[in-house]
């Protein structure tokens, strides 16, 4: 696999059960690039490690005076000084390559699991720990990859010239094969400490990026409310934690650094005074000495890598676990598209634990008192269901036995806080659609006319307000013309059902009996499905569904519900003292004064004339 040829066509099934299970997933799926970095490895090694035996040929032709074995030398010297660059330039870019599509293939992995989980992800995965995992912990990983096959190589080299000075010369061979096995398990000891200061570093850089993360998304709110200090404080706080978790870190490994300098020393010292006692003793040429002395000095290059390999599996093994953690996430129900064909149903909406039905081709509203519980059924009916259970049904065909990607072009929910992406509005709107629908008549359904001469406005050489651009989760826009824009961009991809969650709770109310008009009039046709607690909204739809402690309870038209439901119009008319078991006597008890519904003194029949005037005066205004 070349950097060119990404992305992978298919990254694969990761085993996800554990980090190191995960890592050697990634090993096995990139054997042909491990293969290559080996081999361009030994190459390196080997050559640099052949440069002293070569070394001490030559002095010992010197010695001799033999101009051919001299001569001879300096040709094996130029072949592995050749061999040795030629070895370190393609093992670097074999390196490279194995770091960089490591990388790329767990970042499709992660990509393709949080398109696969939608909205469930970060109710499961904290939304901090999902940016560590695609960021910072991903390079870690890769790095991991690509140190391995390296480490392999230099492993080898050393193990060939231990072998090899044994040969060359026991006497000094032997106390260089007994060493340098010493040198490379001296720091064993220390690893499962430096490994756990290094996982409590990443947890706390972890919880550090997710409080940077909140704090940054709520700055606005924060401002407001007068606690952006405070979270500041709490993100300093966790900063300083960050800094001194590294400083222990840094300080083990600073240690087991200092060991693989010091007892190499050792080792260069006693060959050395040995080899010198030796000498004098005629056992050993000067020759075989320079070799034996040029080759530990050598070997202390290859024996770096055990050092980063240990901080290599250090780092990556809690990222990896991590990763693992996050691709080891499924859907509540799955069953992976049991029904073959790519055509996605159609036909009425139903589910089954609610009862809720939402017929083909009519804008049906649904009243929820409790907004989490409006939020996990909008999730189910658009077959991102939180929890097991059965089904939703559309046109009769359970959407968990359609194909995903099918599901998902059939049904397309816009939760209570869509995301807009940064780059030009053009951008925004393209995405999978019909064709049927164009931005401009979507615009103006969702009354974006301001929201695109703020754009214009804020974006310099911007004559097309389609080229105008967006900030980053469109931060520069008041949370009504985000609102808007996200609504938008759902009718533009005209799906076959359209699911809004409270789609304009943060607009005001002419701008809403606009939206809502708009909405009706383009979704003609198609099935809609609003939840909302807006008389405006409500007043619109053809169908309204209440439901209440998971269930439907009533159905109608919006003004039948008002006066014939107590519990819909405690929801709808915010009526604090309305019996929600059903009591009309309850239903027409007076609010408190002062309250958020009725004014004080008002019974329930004057709130409802006060609503009922209210909308028809919404509709003739607009």
């Amino acid at each position: 696999m070349q950097i060119q040829d990404l992305p992978y066509p298919d990254p694969g099934a990761p085993d996800a059960r554990s980090g190191p299970r995960f890592l050697w997933w990634l090993f096995r799926n990139q054997l042909d690039g491990q293969f290559k970095a080996l081999a361009w490895g030994l190459l390196h090694f080997l050559s640099v490690s052949a440069l002293p035996f070569c070394v001490g040929v030559a002095v010992q032709a010197v010695v001799d005076r033999s101009g051919s074995r001299l001569a001879l030398a300096g040709g094996l010297l130029a072949l592995c000084c050749a061999g040795s660059a030629l070895g370190d330039t393609f093992l670097h870019r074999a390196a490279v390559t194995n770091w960089i599509t490591a990388a790329a293939r767990v970042q499709q992995v992660l990509a393709r699991k949080a398109a696969h989980l939608g909205s469930a992800l970060t109710r499961r995965v904290a939304a901090g720990e999902v940016v560590a995992v695609s960021t910072g912990d991903v390079e870690k990983i890769g790095w991991f990859v690509e140190a391995l096959s390296r480490f392999t190589a230099a492993a080898v080299t050393i193990v060939v010239v231990c072998v090899g000075l044994v040969v060359y010369q026991p006497a000094l061979g032997v106390v260089v094969a007994v060493g340098l096995p010493v040198l490379a398990l001296a720091v064993l000891p220390l690893l499962p400490r430096a490994t756990r200061r290094a996982d409590v570093q990443r947890e706390k850089a972890g919880r550090a990026t997710e409080l940077a993360s909140d704090t940054v998304a709520g700055l606005r709110v924060l401002r407001g409310i007068g606690g952006e200090e405070l979270f500041l404080d709490r993100y300093r706080a966790a900063s300083q934690e960050v800094r001194h978790a590294a400083v222990r870190s840094a300080r083990m490994w600073s240690l087991i650094s200092a060991i693989q300098v010091l007892l190499p020393g050792l080792l260069l010292i006693t060959v050395v005074w040995y080899g010198v006692r030796l000498a004098g003793a005629g056992r050993v040429d000067v020759g075989e000495l320079v070799a034996v002395y040029s080759s530990v000095m050598i070997l202390t290059y290859p024996l770096r890598h055990f050092e980063e390999i240990a901080m290599a599996y250090s780092f990556s093994r809690p990222s990896a676990r991590r990763a693992a953690k996050v691709l080891s996430l499924e859907r509540a129900t799955d069953t992976g598209g049991a029904r073959t064909g790519t055509e996605p149903p159609s036909g009425d909406l139903y589910d089954p634990a609610t009862g809720l039905l939402a017929p083909a081709g009519r804008l049906t509203a649904v009243v929820c008192g409790d907004p989490d519980a409006a939020g996990r059924l909008a999730e189910r009916l658009g077959g991102h269901p939180s929890e097991k259970g059965e089904s939703v049904l559309l046109g009769g065909v359970p959407l968990d036995e359609v194909p995903l990607d099918t599901a998902r072009t059939a049904v397309l929910v816009q939760d209570k806080d869509p995301v807009l992406l940064s780059g030009t509005l053009r951008d925004l709107f393209d995405v999978p659609r019909s064709g049927d629908v164009d931005p401009e008549p979507a615009l103006v359904a969702a009354q974006c006319q301001d929201v695109l001469a703020a754009l214009v406005q804020g974006s310099v050489g911007a004559a097309d307000p389609m080229d105008s651009r967006i900030t980053e989760r469109g931060r520069s826009l008041s949370g009504g013309q985000r609102q808007r824009l996200a609504l938008a961009r759902s009718l533009v991809t005209d799906p076959e059902v359209l699911v809004l969650d409270e789609p304009t709770s943060a607009v005001d109310s002419h701008t809403e009996a606009r939206i809502a008009q708009g909405v009706r009039e383009l979704r003609a046709g198609r099935t809609t499905v609003v939840f909302t607690s807006s008389p405006l909204l409500l007043d619109r739809a053809d169908r309204v569904v209440l439901v209440h402690e998971g269930e439907v309870v009533a159905v109608g038209v919006h003004r039948e519900l008002l006066h014939s439901e107590p519990r819909y119009r405690a929801v709808v008319t915010r009526e604090p003292d309305a019996d929600r078991d059903g009591s009309e006597d309850g239903a027409r008890q007076s609010p408190t004064p002062g309250g958020p519904g009725l004014p004080a003194g008002a019974d329930a029949g004057s709130g409802l004339e006060d609503v009922l005037k209210e909308l028809e005066e919404i509709e003739e205004s607009a």
